[in-house]
């Protein structure tokens, strides 16, 4: 990953600060994006002293215009987008009944349209480079369906179908996609989910940082299209 330039959204929370980190320690040129500028400048601070230049854009995905500033600072600084890694996600679990059109409003914006807007605007550069690689971190209910998250699953569900769309239409431009299955992941994710879950058998962000990282670093004609990693605790097959 060494001078790899790394555009990571939704980078201060659980799994994109430990993958910021573990991609530092690589030689990454990272472009970190998140809505919270304090927290950003926080995590820039706990890198590596040796580690390659970050760039702290603050970003609110959900605003298409935010979102093109982010891949056009990215530009202007590194004059290329290596890789794009979509971490970013919000969560409401409550039975389907309950779920207001805000709740639904809120995992559309957010899990969706924010991993849409950002593959989207990213794929411009990667298809003009005629390389690139977006990583999309779906998790597990964006493949198995589970109580109390119809609206979170169906914003998922979404981004796997826009994700192997765009896939088809840019490989021949030598933009790569990955997506990712997490189950459950030990992050701050869970700390406003109303739901009982051990916490403590869940996978921890590190070992989310360590598969995105693998992908990252695969060898040029090697695609790796899909990663599914969940707790022994908590398996769907």
């Amino acid at each position: 990953m060494q001078d790899k330039v790394v555009v990571v959204v939704g980078a201060t929370g659980g799994i994109g600060s430990a993958l910021s980190h573990k991609l530092a320690r690589q030689g990454a040129q990272l472009v970190l994006a998140a809505r919270n500028s304090n927290k950003l400048s926080h995590l820039v601070e706990q890198l590596d002293a040796g580690a390659g230049q970050a760039l702290t854009v603050p970003t609110d995905i959900t605003d298409r215009q935010q979102v093109d500033s982010l891949m056009e600072k990215t530009m202007a600084q590194f004059g290329r987008i290596d890789a794009l890694v979509n971490a970013a996600g919000a969560g409401v679990m409550k039975p389907y009944g309950n779920l207001e059109p805000a709740d639904l409003e809120a995992m559309l914006d957010v899990n969706l349209k924010g991993s849409f807007y950002t593959s989207q605007a990213a794929a411009e550069f990667m298809q003009e480079q005629k390389s690139g690689h977006i990583c999309n971190v779906v998790g597990i209910l964006g493949k198995h369906s589970m109580p109390m998250a119809a609206a979170y699953c169906a914003s998922k569900y979404a981004v796997v179908g826009f994700s192997k769309c765009m896939a088809e239409e840019l490989k021949r431009f030598g933009v790569k996609f990955t997506l990712f299955y997490f189950g459950g992941v030990n992050s701050p994710f869970w700390d406003n989910v109303q739901l009982k879950v051990d916490r403590k058998k869940m996978l921890s962000t590190e070992t989310a940082a360590a598969a995105i990282a693998y992908a990252l670093s695969a060898e040029p004609q090697a695609v790796p299209m899909e990663i599914n990693i969940q707790p022994e605790s908590h398996l769907f097959f």
